[in-house]
């Protein structure tokens, strides 16, 4: 049955997109997306990912545990970010540590919604708040991220003051669009936002493939670059997951007994965003490589967590 949904998802046109984007520079095609609708599309993308996790933040009764469930998805938004940059840095410039350790702290989408359809082969549902969870882990990570590329970023000709940095952290325009969108769906009324339910639902499975196919051109320019550093890529996007998603299956168990919710919060944990993390990079630190952080969240860690993970996580949220 993983074998079932990693195929489905490797046929996701989205996916495809991408993979044609660096087909196309193999080809020496000259297809590619104009700047200006890029940038539009990368700022769509973080507008609809904010509003509708406000949207399902509304629906919801805040109870204890969904304040809890809330700081411990923030925590996790924070915490991987932290520790992954300093391996990253070790192997990597600033830049790239910074972009991909943002990555692999925030989450990819496609990895949620298959985990939801395995905990629905399992019998079990999704409590509706773990989306707004996961739209809310999106901005911790882009900030520590960009954070850690301020705080050590050699280039730097004076010196730097961590508050002003943390600001401008916040008031970045990628952070402030997907927290302000956050904010704004939860206080929409949900009358008058089925107004732009269209723009910010339809639309994005159309408009999230145009931008993979932007990001695989993108990619396809400067994925030699991924194998010039030898191992480390593959095996940090092949290993660091699997720890992120056993650890905080094992965390998990602090804050909820709900076996679905640790099961999500272990994805949450495992995944690496290629959505809305390279949206903000591509605007924010136009010199991070997505030809590096593309490929290991799309090529190695997504297939990893759908065949390998999963059913890791699940025994382990199950167990222990």
């Amino acid at each position: 049955m993983d074998l079932n949904l990693l195929l489905e998802n490797l046929t996701n046109p989205a996916l495809l997109y991408f993979i044609l984007g660096i087909i196309a520079v193999y080809l020496k095609s000259d297809l590619e997306i104009p700047n200006n609708s890029s940038k539009f599309i990368s700022l769509y993308l973080l507008f609809a990912i904010g509003f509708k996790g406000g949207q399902e933040l509304s629906h919801e009764t805040i109870n204890s545990e969904v304040i809890w469930s809330m700081l411990f998805g923030i925590s996790i938004a924070i915490i991987i970010p932290l520790y992954t940059f300093f391996i990253l840095k070790r192997k990597l410039n600033v830049y790239d540590a910074g972009a991909i350790a943002a990555a692999y702290g925030s989450i990819s989408a496609v990895t949620f919604v298959t985990a939801v359809s395995y905990l629905e082969m399992h019998q079990l549902s999704l409590h509706g708040y773990m989306v707004a969870i996961m739209a809310l882990m999106e901005s911790p990570a882009i900030i520590i991220g960009l954070v850690l590329i301020s705080v050590f970023n050699k280039e730097k000709t004076q010196k730097i003051n961590k508050l002003e940095i943390l600001g401008h952290s916040f008031t970045n325009g990628s952070v402030l669009l997907i927290l302000g969108s956050l904010v704004i769906g939860f206080l929409a009324n949900a009358k008058q936002a089925q107004g732009i339910q269209p723009f910010t639902n339809d639309l994005f499975k159309g408009f999230l493939a145009i931008f993979l196919l932007d990001m695989g051109i993108t990619s396809g320019k400067k994925l030699k670059s991924f194998f010039e550093h030898g191992w480390f890529p593959f095996a940090f996007a092949l290993l660091i997951p699997l720890v992120n998603g056993s650890v905080f299956a094992w965390l998990s168990g602090f804050v909820t007994d709900d076996i679905s919710n640790r099961f999500i919060f272990s994805i949450l944990a495992a995944s690496a965003s290629y959505i809305a993390v390279p949206a903000a990079m591509k605007i924010t630190v136009p010199k991070a490589n997505p030809g590096l952080f593309l490929p290991m969240a799309l090529a190695i860690t997504f297939p990893v967590n759908i065949t390998i993970g999963m059913p890791i996580y699940f025994y382990i949220v199950q167990h222990f």
